[in-house]
């Protein structure tokens, strides 16, 4: 069969294996070859980083393409980020040399030029992020039959990135819009390293098409890992990229002399969960690295970096042979090749098992085991620190993730909102500026239509449009016609448009007319912050363009982003609980690691926190530790807000979303809240109850522009569940 497979790849395809001295296709690319080559089904890809995922969709599409050319774009290959995008590029390039089938990639650093050579001859591969995508569709509308007219397949690249996000429901209403107008169904397929349930991305993947998915299901051998875990102890002053930070204590800590000894002379990669941790713990390397007569091999990879520097990083990541440490955001988490790693350091915990999965594939290539090392760090606990204050949050997270994959296999399932209407709005919009003037009951039907909508009833639609009409957005011509409103042009009429997530504009940082990335918000004249992994000096500032001059400032600075949140499965809280109240003791835990988790287990049998969710802290003062995901936790908070605020006498609620709420209430009453939750719980109460009629929760992008009860709607149905919430607390009882 392998050969049989083999024989059926275009000519310059087996000469370019032949060439790099492959021995065999792999296991996943005969599958995919088969599901392309004698079906007409989508194809779903799913295996392990550096797995061959990419050539397995690539080697029969450009056979298919080869042998039976398109006389349009016959492929459309989108991508979540730039940088994969030209990563992408260059392989193909480099694969296509022999063949006559262009490819072309566009995103925002694409010059203008390479972009009308493929409007003028569409041929070939286009890779494309689903921003460039949007910006296609509204401006070249009318040529989109003669660009795509001919598109025989559609490639997602990372598609658990985009599921259950409002991103991955712009590409599948894209993809709809793109079909209508070529009155045709490419193929889709599918690529991701790590997916949980494979019928939910099957489900996305087809979504609004006639087409089955197939999943080859490929055994894999059983990959090797080596995994550690160390705990520090840091002082509150030394704490790294701390909000308002601009002056950073010089004294390098422990922890960092610690990740210096783990990364020294190898090839490695430092992941952390913002972009503030990136920019201080190469700050501090580098000052380790100076002080030891060391060479400077530390670079910083994150989206407020410029192009050019970014580019540094990835260059030489990749040099084969030289010793390179990034510390990077979830830039460099997707599939970029950056060669051959020996290492990857995660600071504090990944966020989810998928992040942890994808992480830890970026290293143990070419058959070596996988080696990846976790670095906690929190606060030295004082006297005075309440007892949520002195759980080990971050250590509990890592091992409950890495257990949970170790023993279960486990990943995060995707959930999908049913209310997406800031989505909706730019996709109503991106239509109507793409189309010109158009009837209501004609943009009721191409928006409905759309599979991203189908929860959207006409009755909440209606409420919308007249919404929009009211504040300008859109407007009615005599003749009944809906056309862009004033108010609507100024927001479709920014390049920002075509995004669904919001940016946060950024003051470029400049040394010269050297660009060195993006900082939130200016710091006065003189004053120093950490960017690209340096310290650097404020020479000027000009607020009109947005632009802060800088000069190479000296010792250490730090610089603070917003950033680092995101949802955490009630599976991976409950893992937690389990980890703190058992004995196992595991193996990858180092010293300083293992130690830590003794005295916080034998803290919570003394508190009485291994058999109780609810521990008083002082007269008229308790802590809720609910074990429960981001969702429920969130749910809970607006249950005790809403039907427990008098009935317990609650003063205040302040608390760290998902790990613990501390609730301070009437002396008397806290005997009373265990029975007052588990009731409420047992009393069917829908989410809508949770929301008041006069808030209205903007929680993305395009929100300011929806009416509040649909908000209020959206909000119930996707950022809350009373389900979860009852199942949480029947598992405690």
């Amino acid at each position: 069969m392998r050969e049989a497979i083999f024989s059926k790849l275009a000519p310059f395809i087996q000469e370019y294996i032949y060439d790099r001295n492959w021995t065999e296709l792999r296991p996943v690319q005969i599958e995919a070859c088969k599901a392309i080559f004698n079906t007409d089904a989508h194809l779903l890809v799913t295996a392990g980083t550096a797995s061959g995922k990419t050539e397995a969709a690539f080697l029969p599409v450009l056979t298919e393409l080869y042998e039976n050319p398109a006389t349009t774009i016959g492929a459309l290959y989108i991508g979540p980020i730039k940088a994969l995008i030209n990563d992408q590029f260059e392989r193909l390039n480099d694969l296509l040399k022999e063949a006559e089938i262009p490819v072309c990639c566009w995103h925002g650093d694409v010059s203008q030029s390479h972009k009308n050579k493929l409007l003028k001859n569409p041929r070939g591969i286009l890779q494309i992020t689903p921003e460039s995508l949007e910006s296609l569709l509204i401006n070249k509308h009318n040529e989109l039959f003669r660009l795509f007219g001919d598109l025989r397949f559609v490639i997602i690249d990372e598609i658990h990135v985009f599921m259950g996000s409002e991103r991955g429901g712009q590409i599948l209403c894209q993809l709809a819009r793109l079909e209508r107008v070529i009155k045709k169904e490419p193929r889709r397929i599918g690529l991701s390293a790590t997916l949980g349930d494979y019928s939910m991305a099957e489900e996305w993947l087809r979504s609004g098409t006639k087409r089955a998915v197939i999943t080859p299901r490929v055994e894999v051998g059983k990959r090797q890992i080596k995994l550690a875990v160390e705990h520090f102890y840091i002082s509150g002053m030394n704490r790294r990229g701390a909000e308002g930070a601009e002056e950073r204590e010089e004294e390098i800590s422990e922890c960092e002399r610690y990740i210096f000894s783990l990364s020294k002379g190898r090839k490695c990669l430092i992941f952390a969960n913002n972009k503030s941790q990136t920019e201080s713990v190469i700050g501090a390397l580098r000052k380790i690295a100076g002080e030891e007569g060391e060479e400077d091999i530390y670079y910083v990879h994150h989206g407020s970096i410029s192009a050019r520097l970014r580019q540094a990083a990835e260059s030489a990541m990749r040099e084969p042979n030289r010793p390179a440490v990034t510390a990077a955001t979830l830039t460099l988490e997707l599939g970029i090749d950056i060669g051959y790693l020996e290492r990857v350091i995660q600071l504090e915990s990944p966020l989810s098992v998928a992040s942890f999965l994808q992480r830890l594939g970026r290293t143990g290539r070419r058959g070596e085991a996988a080696d990846m090392r976790f670095v906690c760090a929190e606060e030295e606990i004082s006297s005075e620190k309440s007892l949520p204050e002195q759980i080990p949050w971050q250590l509990l997270q890592c091992i409950a993730i890495i257990q949970l994959y170790l023993e279960e296999r486990w990943i995060e399932p995707i959930k999908t909102p049913k209310y997406p209407l800031s989505l909706l709005y730019q996709q109503m919009m991106s239509i109507l500026v793409s189309e010109g003037e158009i009837s209501p009951a004609y943009l009721a039907k191409q928006v409905l239509s759309l599979p991203t909508f189908a929860d959207i009833s006409r009755d909440d639609f209606k409420i919308f449009i007249n919404y929009l009409l009211d504040i300008n957005h859109i407007q009615l011509t005599e003749q009944g016609k809906i056309i862009l409103g004033l108010a609507g042009e100024k927001v479709v009429g920014k390049f920002q448009f075509y995004a669904v997530f919001a940016e946060e504009r950024e003051y470029s940082v400049k040394q010269g007319n050297t660009e060195i990335g993006s900082i939130v918000k200016p710091l006065p004249v003189g004053n120093t912050f950490a960017l690209a992994g340096r310290t650097w000096e404020v020479t000027e500032v000009d607020f009109k363009k947005r632009i802060v001059l800088v000069k190479p400032g000296e010792g250490q600075s730090s610089i603070y982003w917003r950033g680092g949140s995101g949802n955490i499965h009630t599976k991976i809280l409950q893992k937690m609980r389990q980890v703190l109240c058992e004995e196992t003791e595991y193996s990858y835990l180092q010293k300083n690691a293992l130690q830590r988790l003794r005295s916080a287990r034998k803290l919570a049998k003394a508190s009485g926190l291994d058999t109780s969710y609810i521990v008083q802290l002082e007269k008229g003062k308790c802590c809720i530790f609910p074990w429960m995901g981001t969702v429920a936790y969130r749910t809970l908070e607006r249950l005790l807000n809403s039907f427990c605020r008098e009935s317990l006498e609650i003063k205040s609620m302040n608390g760290s979303n998902p790990y613990f709420l501390v609730i301070k209430l009437a002396p008397e009453k806290v005997k009373y809240l265990q029975s007052e939750i588990m009731s409420l719980c047992e009393q069917r109460i829908p989410n809508e109850a949770l929301v008041s009629t006069s808030e209205a929760p903007q929680m993305q992008k395009y929100d300011e522009f929806i009416p509040d009860p649909l908000l209020r709607k959206a909000f119930a149905n996707d950022y809350l569940d009373m389900i979860e919430l009852r199942g949480c607390f029947q598992s405690h009882d």
